[in-house]
């Protein structure tokens, strides 16, 4: 619990953070925070008479009382942010409780209607999708936006979660105790297939897409509405406002999705290849949340539980659809682009195993360059929310994030939910910074305006010269994944800072059409004993222009270039270091590719790793809320 006050030289209501006392200590609390708003105001009534007052006076005794105002994300670490809880708060009081229902978690539960294709099968036409509302107690007449979270585990046997009147404990409470007050609604919905939602589960597509922009009209249409819905999310959760952003709903205000998806292709394949879950992903995972033994089973099966899984098998055998339209039904970005009108928060860990950096790098400069109004948050964390500071360690590791810890933790993440939902749901205070905060793998936050920045130094290093062979000078990649060419530079003459999208572009025959490329790339200290992961790509060699596009060529008479593209990467390297790049056919969760063939690195100025480098002088460089939570202590009292 999180109380507060009212102060500010402007009106607005602002919150002073402290833990809750005890309830003997609770009166001299409030008294100490009553004497601090009259001592600020003694203090601004003096000034002002005296006729020198001025911004930064007022902000460095507020500073000095505890008073918290908002401030831009470079000024926050001065300001008294909780920092020592396993999540962030929102730093201001909300004047509104929580609305009573006949639960006792102040829930209220709906069905929405809305008609199928009878080309879906299962339930069609019937459509019937399940949510459940929270509503704040504000006066009658008085409407309100609501911030809804869609998602398959709500109420699930599958997953043993609980009811959908239940808020969820990672995000629904969360935005229930903090930003509800603030005169918001919440809203839970299950997706087609799951829950209390009828139909079958067709993993993000078209009966689910269509159930999801039915739920958002209701929720913008209701007498309680004020007809703006913000949708927000993590993973599968964080798919979602994708797939409803590409309707161009009017209700649909603003979006923030956490580590989500603009394609369920684009989850499984890059560049061709293949991760290990892609073949059994539909059924073997969610399509089962479906298929729950009761009496509606049969009347869900849906052409998709077929399709499914027979799409995965067939790319991953022959590298591309082998028939019909799954894939290009279940991508999104191309539609959000033609079709939305709200803004966009995007939320990424940089280390994401599961939903990788590619769904937001460089999808936020598309958004920008597409006209929406669109925010970056990339942090070094992995499949996460950005304020978890003991997940965020435990998950973490040498090469994988650790180097950044603590500074990766936000806490005030949940205040720059407030502020953005204000702006865009509700026209109240100042507009958010369209900007992109980044964080490099050694910890560093700073502003960009794009990302990948603009206007970046570019360096190429040739393979056999700038990058030494050091394998024994081999060249070839066996297709057992577990051996190939290993290239090394010279040390670093001076530090260098790596941004954004570094490419390989490598001359390679091959014996068959066919044949994989992993590419590993290392930042090794001085001694050469350690190195940590830093980026890795991976190609079939049937996609080597790039892109979705199947190529052909003559097995080893025809050398082709592989124009290979690294996952995002934001990376500090140390003069006296050396950069490292290992090739093997396979790496990380992926497949060894379905097209075995030999494959032959030829070295010279055409095959090349290509990097682009930024100035730290000419960025604007900042520090969070220093993270004070047991896990943090810990780890900095064993590294200092």
């Amino acid at each position: 619990m999180i109380e507060g006050e009212i102060i500010d030289d402007e009106g607005y209501r602002k919150f002073t953070p402290y833990q809750k006392p005890e309830r003997s200590g609770l009166f001299s609390m409030k008294a100490k925070i009553y004497i601090s708003a009259s001592f600020l105001a003694s203090i601004l009534i003096l000034v002002s008479l005296q006729g020198w007052i001025v911004d930064d006076v007022i902000k460095e005794i507020k500073k000095e009382l505890g008073i918290y105002e908002r401030v831009p994300v470079w000024e926050r670490s001065e300001w008294p942010y909780l920092t020592n809880y396993s999540n962030g708060f929102v730093m201001e009081y909300g004047e509104y409780d929580l609305l009573e229902t006949d639960n006792e978690w102040g829930s209220t539960h709906y069905f929405v209607e809305f008609d199928l294709p009878l080309s879906e099968g299962g339930s069609a036409p019937n459509g019937l999708v399940s949510l459940a509302v929270w509503l704040p107690k504000v006066p009658e007449g008085t409407t309100v936006p609501v911030i809804a979270e869609f998602g398959p585990y709500f109420d699930e046997i599958s997953v043993e979660t609980p009811s959908i009147e239940v808020p969820g404990t990672w995000l629904g409470q969360m935005i229930i105790d903090q930003i509800l007050p603030h005169g918001y609604a919440f809203a839970q919905v299950s997706v087609m297939g799951t829950g209390r939602s009828n139909h079958c589960m067709d993993l993000m597509g078209n009966a689910e897409q269509l159930g999801v922009d039915a739920a958002v009209t209701w929720l913008g249409t209701q007498e309680w509405s004020n007809g703006r819905v913000a949708m927000i999310g993590k993973s599968y959760d964080g798919s979602t406002p994708w797939q409803a952003a590409t309707f161009g709903n009017e209700h649909l205000a603003t979006i923030v999705p956490i580590s989500g998806l603009i394609g369920v292709m684009e989850l499984m394949w890059k560049n061709g290849s293949s991760e290990a879950r892609a073949a059994i992903m539909h059924n073997g995972v969610y399509g089962s949340y479906g298929m729950d033994g009761d009496q509606e089973d049969i009347g869900n099966m849906c052409p998709d539980y077929i399709i499914g899984p027979g799409t995965g098998i067939s790319a991953y055998i022959w590298g591309s659809e082998f028939a019909g339209t799954y894939w290009e039904e279940r991508y999104f970005l191309e539609r959000v682009l033609q079709n939305y009108k709200g803004s966009v928060y995007l939320i990424q860990g940089m280390h994401d195993w599961n939903v990788d950096p590619h769904m937001a790098i460089p999808v936020i400069n598309q958004l920008k360059d597409a006209g929406i109004e669109s925010k970056g948050l990339f942090g070094q964390w992995d499949h996460d929310y950005p304020d978890r500071p003991d997940y965020h360690f435990d998950r973490s590791g040498e090469g994988r994030g650790r180097e950044a810890y603590p500074e990766m933790v936000r806490f005030d993440w949940m205040q720059d939910l407030l502020e953005w939902f204000d702006w865009y749901l509700k026209d109240f205070g100042d507009q958010p910074g369209l900007f992109v905060e980044i964080q490099s793998n050694q910890g560093q936050w700073r502003i960009e305006e794009r990302y990948p920045p603009d206007n970046m130094e570019t360096l190429s290093f040739d393979l056999g010269g700038s990058l030494s062979n050091v394998a024994g000078g081999t060249t070839r990649i066996l297709p057992n994944g577990n051996f190939g060419p290993i290239y090394e530079s010279a040390p670093l003459t001076e530090d260098i800072w790596i941004s954004g999208l570094p490419r390989l572009h490598i001359d390679v025959s091959t014996s068959t059409v066919g044949g994989q490329i992993y590419a590993l790339l290392e930042d090794c200290s001085e001694d050469g004993d350690t190195c940590i992961h830093i980026g890795h790509a991976i190609m079939d060699l049937r996609y080597h222009e790039g892109g979705n596009q199947e190529q052909t060529w003559i097995p080893i008479f025809e050398t082709i270039n592989a124009k290979m593209e690294f996952f995002a990467m934001d990376v500090q390297i140390e003069a006296g270091h050396t950069i490292r790049l290992s090739l093997a056919s396979t790496g990380e969760d992926y497949l060894p590719a379905s097209t075995s063939s030999i494959v032959e690195i030829s070295e010279g100025l055409n095959s090349n790793l290509i990097i682009d480098i930024i100035d730290r002088e000419e960025k604007l460089l900042f520090s969070p809320p220093s993270c004070t939570h047991d896990a943090c202590l810990d780890w900095i009292g064993q590294t200092s």
